[in-house]
């Protein structure tokens, strides 16, 4: 049995795995052709390289068919309910980062924190008689973000597409997403509000706690060394 290690098949975040993991010492590739999503692992014998899609990944890890893999911190707190149950974190990675933040219109001049926001939420159902609409693709973060600062009265509406042009166009009177210079979000008119983000996200290393680690203790310990990582005890259990 070979140690699964799922990692982004494509873009940066896969240049920057592939980078991560050789200045320690293991080489990671792409094999076949461009649309083939096969690759290869050298540096530590019985690890097996599986190319997935970053929201793929924290979905494989919870379902235990990969013992290892690289995504975005924000996909595992909102794709698993209980995340830290599912999965373990071993390595922030130190790129891919990105906060998770909530923003409002920039003619909205009295709306600068959560608490202004909240006001602003309850006014807005009185006047309209429905609640104010937050765009996101972070219900779960988003969701409990907004009810730890006491913000009540609003409704998360789903966003798949351009989540900064929703307020824009009307479908929505703020927002919640994911930001790394603010420049889309400047070029849209709206504003961060002032309180720390819901998230800040990078990438990071998580390990499944479901996996079957007992077949995969020998390549799991070399490969935790040669990266220089702390193990949870149920991943460093000896070959059975």
């Amino acid at each position: 049995m070979t140690l699964k290690l799922g990692v982004p098949s494509k873009g940066r975040l896969m240049e920057k795995t592939f980078e991560w993991f050789a200045a320690r010492g293991v080489s990671l590739s792409r094999t076949g052709e461009a649309r083939e999503y096969a690759g290869a692992v050298d540096g530590v014998e019985g690890v097996e390289l599986v190319l997935l899609s970053a929201s793929e990944i924290p979905r494989e890890l919870a379902a235990g068919r990969i013992h290892l893999g690289v995504t975005g911190s924000d996909l595992v707190r909102e794709d698993l309910a209980d995340w830290s149950a599912q999965v373990a974190e071993l390595a922030p990675m130190g790129f891919g980062h990105a906060d998770l933040i909530v923003a409002v219109p920039k003619a909205w001049v009295d709306v600068e924190t959560l608490d202004d926001l909240d006001a602003v939420a309850s006014a807005f159902r009185a006047q309209h008689g429905f609640r104010l609409r937050i765009a996101t693709k972070y219900h779960r973060l988003v969701r409990d973000y907004l009810r730890a600062h006491g913000v009540a009265d609003y409704q998360l509406v789903d966003s798949q597409g351009a989540t900064e042009g929703t307020v824009k166009n009307l479908t929505a009177e703020a927002i919640a997403d994911i930001t790394s210079t603010g420049e889309t979000l400047r070029a849209n008119h709206l504003k961060i509000l002032r309180d720390a983000p819901v998230h800040c996200s990078q990438a990071t290393l998580f390990a499944a706690r479901g996996a079957d680690w007992g077949q995969v203790a020998a390549p799991m310990a070399k490969l935790a060394q040669r990266l220089g990582i702390t193990l949870p005890q149920e991943m460093s259990l000896q070959d059975s």
